[in-house]
């Protein structure tokens, strides 16, 4: 019997295709921007500055894509895989690359080294996530990551990078708050391989019901967070990751109640994913 081939549907690998331009476009942000560092630091900073809104950008279509691919029940191998290919690029390379150059004159040599192992780091989870994909295909989603999301740690990274931008008033330059991301690469790099849990966010689709108020809250944190870009997605970022290291210290009535307001429903048993 011929295998079928795999379907590619358009909506979700569109969104995925996004976040891979994203990736790539940071990427080649952050190569400029080390190319002009000596001679021209403004510029470079401006650079750097534009590389970190491409990684959020690359957050908010990867967050639609598997939206878009589950509302519309197309997902596919293909998908998965497609979106693994530009999440290394956007959330792997792209993060890494970005600290390696803010942090390379002073510590070039331990600074690769940090730099690949959050990079290797996510390779293997993201590896981990597709082989697990195929072991469980067709079962019912799960709506817990256990680990921290790759995605996730890409947009701490980058948001922690704007807020210490914003810290130097517009000099375009870290100071020596610039040292605090090395060791925080090590530490997602840790994270993504923890037992700590996650909302997956998976329920959360343009079906999702909510109450007035819960709804009215959701719109003002968003407006709150547009008007305070320089330090208001590093604060929601920080605290999905405090989230999971304090979840099991949480009853399960608390996790239901807070994981119910962001669309999510705590299952009686969670299951590992890898994301």
């Amino acid at each position: 019997m011929n295998e079928q081939p795999s379907k590619i549907y358009l909506l979700p690998n569109l969104m995925t295709a996004g976040n891979l331009f994203c990736g790539f476009t940071a990427t080649l942000k952050i190569l400029e921007g080390a190319l002009l560092q000596a001679s021209n630091p403004d510029a470079a900073g401006d650079l750097f500055h534009a590389a970190i809104w491409f990684v959020l950008g690359a957050f908010v279509f990867d967050f639609l894509d598997g939206r878009l691919a589950r509302l519309g029940g197309h997902e596919s191998p293909f998908g998965r895989e497609f979106d693994s290919l530009a999440d290394i690029v956007s959330f792997g390379l792209a993060p890494a690359l970005m600290v390696y150059r803010v942090v390379l004159q002073e510590f070039p040599r331990a600074c690769w080294i940090i730099a690949f192992i959050y990079l290797a780091c996510g390779a293997l989870r993201l590896a981990r996530f597709n082989s697990m994909g195929v072991k469980n295909e067709g079962a019912n989603h799960q709506n817990t990551f256990t680990g921290f999301p790759i995605p996730a740690a890409a947009g701490l990274i980058a948001s922690i990078t704007l807020f210490l931008l914003w810290l130097a008033e517009g000099e375009h330059r870290l100071g020596n708050w610039r040292f605090v991301l090395p060791p925080l690469l090590l530490f997602l790099s840790f994270m993504m391989f923890s037992r700590f849990e996650y909302p997956s966010f998976k329920a959360v689709n343009w079906k999702t019901k909510k109450s007035i108020p819960r709804f009215l809250i959701i719109i003002l944190v968003l407006i709150f967070t547009v008007l305070n870009y320089e330090w208001m997605p590093a604060v929601l970022f920080l605290a999905y990751l405090l989230y999971g290291v304090l979840r099991p210290w949480l009853s399960r009535e608390w996790r239901r109640e807070i994981e119910e307001e962001i669309g999510e429903e705590p299952p009686a048993e969670s299951v590992e994913q890898s994301r």
